[in-house]
């Protein structure tokens, strides 16, 4: 086999399996862990789940963690398997990805915080347990915030993703048409969120950020399982 080809298929395949741990820590932390600990209408549902399950939400910070690290390494992996499509893009692909890292990171602070509250420590004391949960669910709305700002970035560098992808020749097309759509798709959110107040009320806000989920599943999978085609000229 050309070793060319072949380097190109062992990292095609290193990118699925970090895109891989992105998507599964990323599941755990942002879906899985809030479905079980947060209530957005009972602060005092809230703070018992937390306080009760104090080690699920301790592992969703661990996960969130593990996500971005993982987060920093895919984009440059990335960028040396597509950067001979287009060097640009591949550029933007990776500042854009790279940016969301630390701002991600700083908003975990949020998440921390509420262990603070529910550590009962001394300086604590003097709040009343309805102060308590209050503090918990503006701490956990605050962590909420900060994700919409992160995904600007989660949006934007699933563009230029997506164009080296539908150029590459060696990956399928209609998942660069899905990440390229992703990325509006996560503008819209953003932007939705921000401007209306009852933007959750649309019928097609809870579908808006879809094709960014059938684009990067879809190519985390086929760059695990199929690496990319062999059978193409340079």
């Amino acid at each position: 086999m050309n070793p060319k080809i072949d380097a190109n298929k062992k990292t095609a395949r290193i990118a699925g399996a970090i895109y891989l741990v992105v998507v599964l820590t990323g599941m755990f932390s942002l879906a899985y862990v809030p479905s079980q600990l947060i209530f957005w209408n009972d602060a005092a549902k809230t703070l018992q789940h937390i306080t009760s399950s104090q080690q699920l939400y301790r592992m969703g910070i661990a996960s969130s963690m593990i996500c971005y690290l993982a987060f920093t390494l895919l984009p440059i992996v990335l960028y040396r398997l597509l950067r001979h499509v287009d060097e640009n893009y591949a550029k933007l692909m990776v500042i854009f990805a790279l940016i969301s890292v630390p701002i991600s990171l700083l908003n975990l602070q949020h998440k921390f915080d509420v262990l603070s509250i529910i550590s009962g420590a001394d300086y604590l004391k003097d709040l009343s347990q309805q102060q308590l949960q209050s503090r918990v669910l503006f701490s956990l709305e605050s962590y909420d915030s900060g994700l919409l700002i992160v995904q600007i970035f989660w949006g934007l560098w699933l563009f230029p993703f997506g164009y080296l992808v539908y150029h590459s020749k060696t990956l399928p097309k209609i998942l660069g048409v899905f990440l390229m759509l992703g990325c509006f798709g996560y503008l819209i959110n953003v932007l939705g969120r921000t401007a209306l107040p009852n933007y959750g009320e649309f019928g097609y806000a809870k579908y808006v950020t879809l094709p960014a989920s059938i684009g990067e599943i879809g190519i985390c999978l086929w760059l695990l399982i199929m690496g990319i085609k062999t059978n193409v000229k340079d």
